[in-house]
Parts: C-alpha cells; sequence; structure tokens
C-alpha cells in the first residue's frame, strides 16, 4: 500500500481533531445553553440588587433617581429636589452655587438638575390613584445608585383665608396672670430638670378592654433603645446642606441668610446613650417609604420640621397644604396646616361674637379628618397656639377662653394649658379610632422655646447664646413643663381608647430640645440690613423669635428622629447596619 506524503497525513490529523472538538462543543451548547447566561450576565436579570449601606459617619449620600428614559416626559422643565442627607465639607461648598451641574461626571453630591418635567397629578385625591405611575425595572435599579436625581410634583390647594392668617402670623401672646405666662422666661438659678417634665413609660401601655391585644401592642413607646436619653455632641463635619442650597427655608429661620455672625449652632448633633443616630439618608426614608404617603400636620413648627427634611426650589400656592411627589419610589410628602388640629368656628356662639375663634375641644379638625385615610405616616404636632386668643367650646358649652373672657363673673373651667391636653386626646383617640385609618402616629412632642426675661411681646431675649447648654445649666422652664406633661396624658388617654390597627409613636423630644437656646433665629429674623440684634442704650434687647428654629441647626435631629422611629416600626427594633 502506497503512503501518503507526510504533509497530507498531517491535514487528515488535523481535520480529525477538530471534528472531534466541534462534536464535543455541540454536545456541550445543547447541555448548558450559553446564550442566556451571557444575556443574564448582560441585562442583569435574575441578579440580586444589593442597595449600598450608608457609612453611618455620614460622609457620602445616597439619593434615589428615575431617569428620564423611564417617565416618558418633557425634559423642558428644570425642576430639582432633594431630601436632606449627609455629604462631605468639599460638597458643601459647591452648593451655593446655583448652577447646578447636569453631567454624571460633575454631579454635586446633595443637589442636582432633574432633566424632568413634573408629573403632574389629579387635583381631586392623592390616594392610590396618584401612586400609579409606572417606572420601569431600569428606574428600580437606578434607583440603587447614589449620584442620582428625584423629580417631583408640587400641588398646592389654594385657601386665601388661611394663607393670609399664616402670612401674618404673630408668636404666641402671653397673659400676665395666665397659666401661659413664663414667669420670666426660666428659673433665676440653674437646677436639675423637673419630674414634671414627665415621659410616656418605655414599656407597652395598656389599653382599653374594648381594645385587642394587638392594639395594644402597636401603641406604646418603642421598647427599643431610649433615643431621647443622650447628649448633644460637636460634629466638626457640619451639616448635610447649607442655608443657601435649601431654597424653601422659610426667611425668619435662614439665620446665615439673615446675618448671624456665629455658625458652631449648626454643628451639633444629638447621639443617643446607648445606640447610634444616624445623620438622615434620603435613600433609606424613599426606600422604607416606597409607595407611601407622609404628612407633618400642626403650626408653624411643624412646618420648620418639613423644611427640614424636603428641599424644592418653588413653593407654589398657600401654606395650607403642599405635596410633593418623587416618582421613582411613589412617596408622597404633605405638609397640612391645623393650627389647633380641632374644630374651630368663627360665628356668633353664645355670649362669644362672631370674628373670635371659637376652638371646639371635643371635635377633631373636620378638614384634617377627611384626609387621614390617606396618609400611612402622619408627624403630628401643636401647643403654641393656644396662647393665642380664643374660646374654648366643649360639650356644646363655652368653658373658658385665652385672652378672651369679658365676664369676669363667669367662672372659667379651662384655661389653655388644660385646653391643650383635651385637644390632644382629642384628635389622637379621633386616629385611633378612625375606622379606615390603620397607619403610624408620630407626636412629636411640645417644642421649647428660650424667652429669657420675659414673654416675646415683654423683652424675652435669647441673644447671644452660641452653643447648648451643659447638663447642670438646665433649667426648668414652668410652661414648657406643664404642656409636656399634659400633652403625655392626652397621649396615654387617646391609647386607651384604641380600637383600629393604627399606632402611636412618641417622639419625646422636650427636654432633648431644652439644651438648644442657641438654636434659634433670635434677633436675626430678616435679612433687612438695617434690623436691631443688640441691646439698646436702654438695656431693652431687639424684637426676637426664640421659638422657631434656624436651619440647618438642631431641628434637623427630628427627621434624623423620625426615620428612625419609621425604621423600627417598618424593620423591627434592631440598630442601623
Amino acid at each position: 500500500m502506497a503512503a501518503f506524503p507526510r504533509g497530507v497525513s498531517f491535514i487528515a490529523a488535523s481535520v480529525a481533531l477538530l471534528a472531534m472538538f466541534l462534536i464535543f462543543a455541540s454536545w456541550l451548547l445543547v447541555s448548558y445553553p450559553i446564550t442566556s447566561t451571557v444575556s443574564e450576565y448582560i441585562s442583569g436579570v435574575n441578579r440580586k440588587i444589593v442597595l449600598p449601606a450608608k457609612d453611618v459617619s455620614g460622609s457620602s449620600l445616597e439619593q434615589l433617581t428615575t431617569t428620564s428614559n423611564s417617565s416618558g416626559v418633557d425634559n423642558s422643565e428644570d425642576a430639582q429636589v432633594s431630601i436632606r442627607s449627609s455629604v462631605d465639607k468639599d460638597s458643601l461648598r459647591s452648593e451655593s452655587n446655583k448652577q447646578l451641574p447636569t453631567t454624571k461626571d460633575s454631579v454635586d453630591l446633595r443637589r442636582n438638575e432633574i432633566p424632568e418635567e413634573p408629573v403632574q397629578l389629579p387635583e381631586s385625591s392623592f390616594g392610590a390613584t396618584e401612586k400609579k405611575v409606572s417606572t420601569s425595572s431600569s428606574a428600580s435599579s437606578n434607583a440603587s445608585e447614589s449620584n442620582s436625581v428625584e423629580s417631583v410634583s408640587i400641588i398646592s390647594f389654594l385657601d386665601k383665608d388661611t394663607l393670609q392668617s399664616e402670612s401674618n402670623e404673630k408668636l404666641p401672646t402671653s397673659q400676665k396672670g395666665s397659666l401661659d405666662s413664663r414667669k420670666n422666661g426660666v428659673l433665676e438659678k440653674p437646677g436639675q430638670l423637673s419630674e414634671s417634665l414627665s415621659r410616656p413609660t418605655e414599656k407597652k401601655v395598656d389599653t382599653s378592654s374594648s381594645a385587642s391585644s394587638n392594639t395594644s401592642e402597636n401603641n406604646s413607646v418603642d421598647s427599643g433603645c431610649d433615643l431621647y436619653d443622650g447628649k448633644w455632641f460637636y460634629d466638626p463635619q457640619g451639616p448635610s446642606y447649607t442655608n443657601s442650597s435649601c431654597p424653601i427655608i422659610t426667611q425668619m429661620q435662614n439665620c446665615q441668610g439673615n446675618g448671624r455672625p456665629d455658625k458652631d449652632y449648626e454643628n451639633w448633633r444629638w447621639k443617643p446613650s446607648q445606640c447610634a443616630l444616624p445623620r438622615f439618608d434620603a435613600k433609606k426614608f424613599l426606600e422604607l417609604m416606597r409607595g407611601k404617603t407622609l404628612a407633618f400636620i400642626g403650626d408653624s413648627v411643624a412646618r420648620n420640621q418639613m423644611e427640614s427634611m424636603v428641599e424644592v426650589p418653588k413653593n407654589r400656592g398657600n401654606r395650607r397644604m403642599h405635596r410633593w411627589y418623587f416618582k421613582s419610589t411613589s412617596v408622597m410628602i404633605v405638609r397640612v396646616w391645623s393650627s389647633w388640629l380641632v374644630r374651630q368656628t368663627n360665628e356668633k356662639f353664645d355670649f362669644a361674637p362672631e370674628g373670635v375663634t371659637k376652638l371646639h375641644l371635643d371635635a377633631p379638625d373636620d378638614n384634617l379628618m377627611e384626609l387621614i385615610p390617606k396618609f400611612d405616616v402622619i408627624v403630628l404636632s401643636s401647643g403654641h397656639w393656644f396662647a393665642k386668643q380664643s374660646v374654648y367650646v366643649l360639650n356644646n358649652e363655652i368653658v373658658g377662653g385665652q385672652l378672651w373672657w369679658p365676664d369676669r363673673s363667669r367662672p372659667m373651667k379651662v384655661n389653655n394649658v388644660d385646653a391643650f391636653g383635651i385637644s390632644v386626646e382629642t384628635i389622637l383617640s379621633a386616629l385611633v379610632t378612625h375606622p379606615n385609618y390603620t397607619g403610624l402616629t408620630i407626636v412629636r412632642s411640645f417644642s421649647p422655646d428660650h424667652y429669657e426675661g420675659g414673654a416675646w411681646n415683654t423683652g424675652g431675649s435669647c441673644t447671644g447664646k452660641v452653643k447648648p447648654l451643659a447638663t447642670d445649666e438646665l433649667v426648668e422652664n414652668g410652661f414648657t413643663s406643664i404642656m409636656h406633661k399634659k400633652q403625655v396624658m392626652g397621649f396615654e388617654l387617646a391609647v386607651k381608647k384604641a380600637t383600629n390597627k393604627s399606632k402611636l409613636r412618641m417622639m419625646d423630644i422636650t427636654k432633648v430640645f431644652g439644651y438648644r437656646h442657641d438654636g434659634h433665629p433670635g434677633p436675626y429674623r430678616s435679612p433687612d440690613p438695617n434690623k436691631i440684634t443688640k441691646v439698646g442704650p436702654d438695656g431693652k434687647p431687639p424684637p426676637q423669635d426664640c421659638l422657631h428654629w434656624c436651619m440647618p441647626g438642631p431641628v434637623d435631629a427630628w427627621n434624623e428622629l423620625v426615620l428612625e422611629i419609621i425604621r423600627r416600626d417598618f424593620e423591627g427594633h434592631q440598630n442601623f447596619p
């Protein structure tokens, strides 16, 4: 048999090996389809998306986003929104620049330009229909990116009377000899805080026999670490936003913009003794609240807290009610104005003439109660308006009044402090018995003022306070103590009436903020360059605000506490990772 040339033999062997390789590869493709594996790797299908953990030190920011291609809206509107979160000092320097970057490579760490037109939600309601905003899967995954933006819709409800009343708002008026007077502010000598500044027990509060055991468990003060036992510490990192980067700050609270010369009051943060209280994490908040609505309900101090959380460029409409909608997580934040939280009328009633506000202490605010079923979380606060002129009606009878009681021969059964306690019980009872409300209600306790030497209109002052009080410097404010006590009593009485599955939590900031006499605007209430900021030749201090809180400032801790309470309720009692 003739032998083939060596070159032909080599070619034949190579062809045979190639054939064997192709057969083996075909078998692999049939057994393990590689195309689906590659597709999953590229597209991210079936991949577990792990949200980045928040740095407790607050040195970085994580924000949520909805990309413009998932919203399906025009890119012509420059809407901007931010929920306060932590940033480093470099980013803080850039926040004062109002021309915000638009490229991903040059994104400012706290506020970004949003290339989306706000989605207009239905005017009729803001319940389930408003939450039906389509977001693609890519938008959901983008929600976990840190350098991103959130779009917002702002819808306002016009009420000219309400707008006029709040825009002309005055600080609470005290009446000499009445229980709302401060007795010249604080006590003459430092002392320990009185036990009368009581706190709700940390144990579960028993409900009445008509309430279920489940209700008893729901309506209790959180049994985790005590958030209100701790101290203020100086954080050189400073606040997570600036007065120039948050355009909705009410001018009276814009202390730096109004010329206040010191800034250290911005750097003090609250630290519980037994656990950490992280900086407010916008991303964590929106993820916890996905598909839900949070409402701040109360007076101008409630507005003060809301502004600390939400930062948007325009504040349209009136101050009765505002809504901010975050598309990527379908979260709604609402602010509802309700000065006293109970029903109020102006018509003539018995011997009280028309034009004087009548407070029906045993009936909740009707306008407010219509909205309650649409809220998942409520942050409720009140109290300071009980120093204003009003008539108290209980069981369809005039029982008292504040700065109004024309007939001295008639006995006054209810003063302004008692009226406040009754109102707290009334509104909270209405919430825990509402057949269509199952949400979480956070009651922010009475916010202390720091007028020393008198009331706001009688020479009271907080000028020159530049750091928190030390523990041994804290003195009792009698009015604050009794108002806090009445509020706690109303809270506990309402708990006993609970019949639904809603939950009550007391956010007890009264003693915590008793230390922060440095956190108020004082005389820096306006940008007027000619305003008086120092004591006059006659020793009289200038007009000042020692009730509301500077922004940035101590008030930012309120929303850190709100976030922790929400997290505990939604996730359990464990600490933040």
